[in-house]
Formats: structure tokens, C-alpha cells, sequence
């Protein structure tokens, strides 16, 4: 019984799938030897956790996030969860998966041919022609282009840990931003609550003819103010969520816990140090040096295309029975083999790969130069933001806060003695909420700051946590204190 070859393939492809076998159509559950071999050895170790076995649910540690998750949390979770990342990673598989592809030689060849009008022999008729052939490209030029693909690989891996540094840093922004938002409606709720108390105070003195009407309406002038200004921020919260949430990869909507609190760290080094972290293992900087190297390795095999490719052939002819069957070697098949070369003899098109290569390595060195100006720039102007704001910190937690404070409970015996006017005594009270209100601003920027000064080293910085984190709510009046 003969078999046709199409029913060979069906059955063989059938009988796979239903006894469980692994077809061309399934995800590898493992990454290639070819693809872990372009992890440089000087990369991030934490980013090696994204290896994934396709189609095992429990691959990668599931993080949960709830009230008591902090910033490595959420961090972790967005690196598991974003898509940028696993974009990233993805494209770093499919160019690991190149190199076995440009390393390979090219497919033999398999040639037939059928003499229509047979080719009389002294031996015989010669009938038919069965041969292979093999192509040998010119030494080194397999080589070259894979290195070239193992350092477009590289590269890839290189872009897959910035997208991990840029994930982070948006993450850690958007819990700052939180984090400044919840404290700034906790101040406002706490102002709209003294006003109250002002208001209410004014309006028991005004009854029994001891206050005046102009300040019991700027007192409810000022109190619908701060009402407005704490709906406004309350309305802000769900925008400030959303831009989180789509860093983490979840619906807009899901819950972030109120209120965030996020541990303030300062920068333990200098902006000299931080440029030669950036120098040495900025990952868009070292994804532009495998670039450069990878159109090195291509102009190299662009110079080796011109040179000629040897081919190596067998070919085995049918031979009949020659007419008289006693005819020495009569009916024998002969055997031929075959060396050939191609004549690359139209030199301007190799020419101008050569020269096609040597732009685009040019192209990528500029690019990196420009980048690392800009990446310097960028550190400067970030470790300026830090400092800046870590010194907006401390000047108002030790100086302006504690004044404010002082002159506010001053205020507060003056008015109670009747030496000082309400108004005197709202302007002190919106100074020190205002104050508080820009302490926790700009300890969000000195945050925001050290994320994006993290982003631009190229990982974790060194820090020493800041001195004002647990820092108190600023010491307001009561209604008792305003009605004694």
C-alpha cells in the first residue's frame, strides 16, 4: 500500500495532537540556550526574574497589593503587570531568536532533472539527473553576522531594563504625587474644621454684640474657599489613581488605600558620582554602545559579501543499457562532483553596503554621544530638583513651620485679649497651613527627583532616609482655644 507524503505530514501532525505532543505551533516553555547567552553579565540580576515558562500560571510571584504595601510593592508588581515591559522583554526574545537564524548556512539544495530527449552515451542513454549541492560562504562571514545578531540581542536586553527603570520611576512619581494629595486634603480638611470653629465663634460674639459683621463674613468668605479648595483636591484623587493604576497595569478605577505614605530617602552622593553611575551602566547608553558595535560587525560582513562563496555539488545521472549490451560499462551510473564559485563582479552594490554600514555605525556613535550629553544635563538638573527640594524641607520642618506655629499661638492671645483682630489672626493661620501644604510639596519633588535621578544612574542610587517623615501635622487651635 502506498502512502501519499501530504497524508504522511496530516497523520503525523494528528497523531501529535492527540497524543500531547509538542507541535510547531506550540510556545517554547523554555528560553534557548542562544537567548540567555546575550544577558550581559553586568545586568540587572533582579531583571532576570521575568523569566517566564509559557503557559504556567504560577511562573512569576503573584504580588497583592493592599493598605499595607509599600513603594517596593507596587514597584514589583508594575514589573510583573506592565505591558511596556513585557513588550520589552518580548522584543529581546525575538532578537535572541535571530542569531541561530544568520548563524546557519544556507539550505542544500536538491536538483532533479528528466532528459526529455535521452542523451545517447556509449555506455547507454543517460534518462535522468539527481544531485545536491551545498553553498560554503567565504569564512567568517556566518560568523560576523552573528555576532552582529547576538549584539542587536544585546541592545535589546539593554532597552528591556530601561523600560524596567522608567516603569519604576513612574510608579514611584505617581505614589509621591498620592502621597502629597492625601496630605494636602488631610490639610484642608483640618483648616476648613478651624474656620468652622472661627466661624462659629464670630458668630456667638456678633449675637451678643462683642463682634463685628465684616469679620464674621470674611471668616465664612474664607471658610467656602477652603471648602472648595478641599472638593477640588478630593475630585483631583481619582486622576492622580488612574495615572497610577495604568503604570501598575489595572483598571483606572481600582482602589489605591488613602492615605499613601511614602518613606522620604536622600541622596547619599554627589552629582559627579551619580554621572559616573550614568557613565558606566546607563542602560540607553549601553544599548547605543551594542549598536555601534553591531553595525561594526555588520560592516564587517558587508566587506566579506564581496568576496566570492564556494558551492559544492554530487550529482548522480541514470544511465540505460547501451545498445550492445556487451559494450564495457554498459548501463553504469555515473557520479560527478561539482566546485563552483559566485563572481561578485558588480562591485558598487558591495561597495555601498560597506558604506551603508560605516553611516549607520557613525549615525549610532553620534546618537550615543548626544544621548550621553543629555543624560548628563538631565542628571544635573534632576540632582538640582533633589537638592533643592530636600532643603525647601528642612527649611520649612525647622524654621518656618515652628514660626508659624509660635506667632500663630501669639496671634491667638492677642485675639483672646482683644489686642488683635481676627483678620490678623486668619492671616497667621493660613500661613501656617499654607507652609505645611508646601513642606509636603516639596517633599513629593525631592521624591519624584531621586526616582528620576535612579532612572538616569541606571538603578538604585545610595540614600539615607530623611529625618522628617514622621513629622507631625503643624499645631492649630481648637474651639476651645479660639473661644477661651
Amino acid at each position: 500500500m502506498v502512502i501519499r507524503p501530504a497524508w504522511c505530514v496530516a497523520g503525523s501532525v494528528i497523531a501529535g495532537v492527540i497524543g500531547g505532543c509538542s507541535t510547531p505551533f506550540d510556545a517554547p516553555r523554555d528560553l534557548p540556550r542562544t537567548s540567555v547567552r546575550t544577558i550581559p553579565e553586568d545586568s540587572d540580576p533582579t531583571a532576570r526574574s521575568v523569566f517566564r515558562k509559557t503557559g504556567e500560571d504560577d511562573a512569576s510571584p503573584e504580588v497583592v497589593l493592599n493598605a499595607d504595601s509599600g513603594v517596593d510593592e507596587y514597584v514589583r508588581y508594575a514589573l510583573y503587570h506592565s505591558p511596556e515591559v513585557e513588550a520589552a522583554y518580548q522584543r529581546w526574545r525575538a532578537a535572541a531568536e535571530r542569531i541561530p537564524q544568520v548563524g546557519a548556512l544556507p539550505d542544500p539544495r536538491l536538483v532533479y532533472a528528466h532528459a526529455l530527449r535521452e542523451v545517447e552515451t556509449r555506455t547507454g542513454p543517460q534518462e535522468a539527473r539527481v544531485g545536491v549541492e551545498q553553498t560554503l560562504p567565504w569564512p567568517g562571514k556566518l560568523r560576523d553576522r552573528e555576532d552582529a545578531a547576538s549584539r542587536g540581542a544585546r541592545r535589546a536586553w539593554r532597552t528591556f531594563e530601561a523600560a524596567r527603570l522608567r516603569v519604576s520611576e513612574r510608579v514611584i512619581a505617581g505614589l509621591h504625587e498620592l502621597a502629597y494629595l492625601d496630605r494636602a486634603i488631610e490639610i484642608a480638611r483640618e483648616n476648613v474644621e478651624i474656620l468652622r470653629s472661627f466661624e462659629q465663634v464670630l458668630r456667638a460674639r456678633y449675637r451678643v454684640g462683642s463682634g463685628s459683621h465684616p469679620e464674621l463674613v470674611r471668616a465664612q468668605v474664607e471658610l467656602g474657599q477652603v471648602e472648595d479648595r478641599l472638593r477640588r483636591l478630593e475630585a483631583m484623587r481619582p486622576v492622580f489613581v488612574a495615572a497610577l493604576n495604568a503604570a501598575l497595569n489595572r483598571p483606572s478605577d481600582a482602589e489605591v488605600p488613602s492615605p499613601v505614605r511614602v518613606e522620604g530617602h536622600v541622596a547619599s552622593v554627589g552629582s559627579e558620582e551619580l554621572l559616573g553611575m550614568a557613565r558606566a551602566r546607563n542602560p540607553e547608553l549601553l544599548a547605543l554602545d551594542e549598536e555601534v558595535e553591531r553595525q561594526r560587525r555588520l560592516g564587517a560582513a558587508a566587506e566579506k559579501d564581496g568576496l566570492p562563496d564556494l558551492t559544492l555539488g554530487l550529482d548522480y545521472v541514470f544511465t540505460g543499457d547501451a545498445v550492445d549490451p556487451t559494450t564495457p560499462g554498459s548501463g553504469d551510473d555515473p557520479v560527478l562532483i561539482r566546485f563552483g564559485i559566485n563572481l561578485p563582479v558588480w562591485r558598487e552594490k558591495y561597495d555601498a553596503g560597506v558604506r551603508e554600514a560605516i553611516a549607520r555605525r557613525l549615525a549610532a556613535a553620534g546618537e550615543r554621544l548626544d544621548r550621553a550629553n543629555q543624560i548628563e544635563a538631565d542628571i544635573e538638573r534632576a540632582w538640582f530638583e533633589h537638592t533643592d527640594a530636600d532643603r525647601r524641607v528642612r527649611l520649612y520642618e525647622r524654621t518656618l513651620i515652628p514660626k508659624a506655629e509660635e506667632s500663630l499661638r501669639a496671634s491667638l492671645a492677642g485675639f483672646r485679649a482683644g489686642e488683635l483682630g481676627f483678620l490678623d489672626l486668619l492671616d497667621t493661620e493660613r500661613t501656617l497651613l499654607e507652609f505645611a501644604v508646601a513642606a509636603e510639596r516639596a517633599r513629593a519633588d525631592r521624591g519624584k527627583a531621586l526616582a528620576r535621578l535612579g532612572t538616569l544612574a541606571g538603578g538604585a542610587i545610595p540614600t539615607h532616609p530623611a529625618d522628617d517623615t514622621n513629622r507631625a501635622s503643624p499645631e492649630t487651635p481648637t474651639q476651645s482655644e479660639v473661644d477661651r
